[in-house]
């Protein structure tokens, strides 16, 4: 296969994925009884961990983090191996526009652009007029009782999910695609939802989920900080104050408790010259402007142009992968 062609493909898979996502969306959790949220495979893959987790768990923490290490496995591997298997025979036996489909149906599953868009405007509509019950709807994404948020609390929690959730849900997975194909999307979006379900550091999870969580630290990592760049880039284009994105990037990341999402945290509150803050846990930012409804849109036309600028600068990683892993792979 040619390279040209080869990158064409590689393209239109990534391309076709994200129309996907910009057309249908996810489905809400709002509304986790729907036949749709509950045939996500983003579900599948908490359910599958909810369902394994007693049988690694144990009184023994040692035995216990080692139990961890299966479960986070078995779930990975779960998913990731017939994601490969499944592409490969398509590749395989049927024509590479059927490939093409398929491979984009199943990597916009590990992306989530629209819902999260959908909510942010609505958040800011709402807060734009004055409709706070309505606009604490949307708050959750950041895990935090939102009862009693604030309008500009509620500001920053939406802002707060949008550059966390620009790593976790947009920019990683078109990461590990670039390097290592569909596959390695999904095998990301299962390390993520880990996590998300195991991955805290209460009693009942401390050692079950360690290397859950200590993974999602590890393959975030690099994306974390090539999306602080992109933030940084994005708010120069749009003309946000880039400088302040660097220099409260740099500043204040060491104050989110996650090693990871610190960066985004801080450079967009930089970049839109606010302070991001969870009562009680954390601040970052300076408060030099009000945070308004205006300040969410003006969050997502940053994330947009960064997730546009993301695909441009994985165009050379694709060729290169394009041409020599994905035929090693079978694809």
């Amino acid at each position: 296969m040619n390279a040209i062609l080869s990158l064409l493909i590689s393209v239109s898979i990534l391309v076709l994925a994200l129309l996907l996502d910009l057309i249908f969306g996810d489905p809400s959790p709002n509304y986790p009884w729907r036949i749709q949220f509950r045939l996500h495979p983003t579900v599948w893959m908490g359910n599958l961990t909810k369902v394994l987790e007693p049988y690694f768990k144990n009184r023994n923490p040692k035995l216990e983090k080692i139990g961890g290490i299966f479960l986070a496995l078995v779930v990975i591997v779960a998913f990731t191996l017939p994601v490969y298997f499944l592409l490969h025979l398509v590749s395989t036996y049927l024509p590479v526009l059927v490939y093409v489909v398929v491979a984009a149906v199943i990597l916009k599953l590990t992306i989530c652009m629209k819902l999260e868009t959908d909510w942010g405007i609505a958040a800011a509509a709402a807060i734009e007029s004055g409709d706070l019950e309505e606009a604490r709807k949307y708050a959750h994404f950041s895990r935090r009782d939102n009862k009693d948020l604030t309008g500009s609390q509620i500001v920053s929690s939406v802002i707060e999910s949008l550059a966390e959730n620009l790593t976790d849900f947009r920019l990683s997975p078109i990461f590990y695609y670039a390097f290592f194909g569909v596959p390695g999307a999904v095998a990301f979006r299962a390390i993520n939802t880990l996590d998300g379900m195991v991955g805290f550091k209460d009693p009942e999870h401390l050692h079950i989920g360690w290397f859950s969580a200590v993974t999602d630290t590890v393959v975030n990592y690099v994306p974390a900080r090539f999306t602080t760049f992109l933030i940084i880039l994005a708010s120069a284009i749009l003309g946000e104050d880039y400088k302040r994105a660097w220099t409260i990037a740099v500043r204040d990341q060491t104050k989110i408790p996650s090693i990871n999402h610190g960066w985004q945290m801080a450079s967009i509150a930089g970049a839109l010259r606010v302070q991001l803050e969870k009562p009680g846990q954390y601040a970052v930012g300076d408060p030099i402007e009000e945070l308004d409804a205006n300040k969410i849109l003006r969050a997502l036309r940053i994330r947009n142009v960064a997730i546009l600028l993301a695909i441009l600068f994985t165009l050379p990683i694709l060729l290169v992968t394009s041409l020599y892993l994905f035929p090693f792979l079978g694809f």
